[in-house]
């Protein structure tokens, strides 16, 4: 768990199926904290620093579709390990709120779920490469697999490797979130992503407004 007097910061993970918008959704939750007087930083996974770019090129590529899934797993974990280190950690340590867009639970639920990866082994590995790090907040935006593959689809974004796996695959992921929302339910806030943007984006600011005992405007 994260070691609240080490890190006075609090993080903020966005979790959610391919297409659920939780890319499109974090700017504006962070402009919104921003407003409320709080410093914000916003990252993604898997990147957010020079070396986890470069890592997310390997782990996105069409060129890399014979990868191997324990191949992905630690291409990853390396990346996480990168991003905690050299920007999250930091940030939470002056006290920062921190955003990103996906973090450790996504390896549970794609690699996991959707692999089907012992989950208890991948735990041990992502404890690992956190440091032990975990969110204290991760709102997932619940959105069913195939829509959100046409979301992907339709939305002019770069179809991914990860894209391309069979929807029974992402329809496990999403199985998979939905067993940890529950398991975790004073962590995990479900968000329905069906909605339009604008009433996501108000769920997202009233749940993070609760959390965080700030108003909601």
């Amino acid at each position: 768990m994260t070691n609240k007097t080490a890190m006075p910061g609090i993080f903020i993970t966005l979790e959610g199926p391919d297409g659920s918008g939780k890319t499109s959704q974090i700017p504006l939750l962070a402009d919104y904290l921003s407003h409320q007087g709080c410093e914000v930083v916003t990252t993604r996974e898997p990147g957010g620093t020079a070396i986890s770019d470069q890592v997310k090129d390997v782990l996105k590529s069409m060129k890399n579709k014979s990868m191997h899934p324990r191949t992905e797993i630690l291409l990853f974990c390396s990346a996480r390990a990168q991003l905690v280190e050299e920007l999250i950690r930091p940030s939470l340590a002056l006290g920062k709120i921190v955003l990103s867009d996906r973090y450790a639970d996504s390896t549970l639920a794609y690699q996991g779920y959707g692999h089907g990866y012992d989950l208890a082994l991948l735990r041990q590995l992502l404890d690992f490469a956190t440091g032990g790090l975990w969110p204290d907040l991760t709102l997932y935006l619940d959105l069913d697999a195939e829509e959100g593959l046409n979301r992907r689809r339709s939305g002019g974004d770069e179809w991914d490797r990860l894209d391309d796996y069979a929807l029974a695959f992402h329809q496990r992921v999403r199985k998979g979130y939905l067993e940890m929302v529950s398991a975790a339910p004073q962590r995990w806030r479900l968000i329905d992503a069906c909605q339009i943007p604008r009433d996501v984006q108000s769920s997202l600011r009233q749940t993070v407004a609760e959390f965080l005992k700030i108003p909601n405007e």
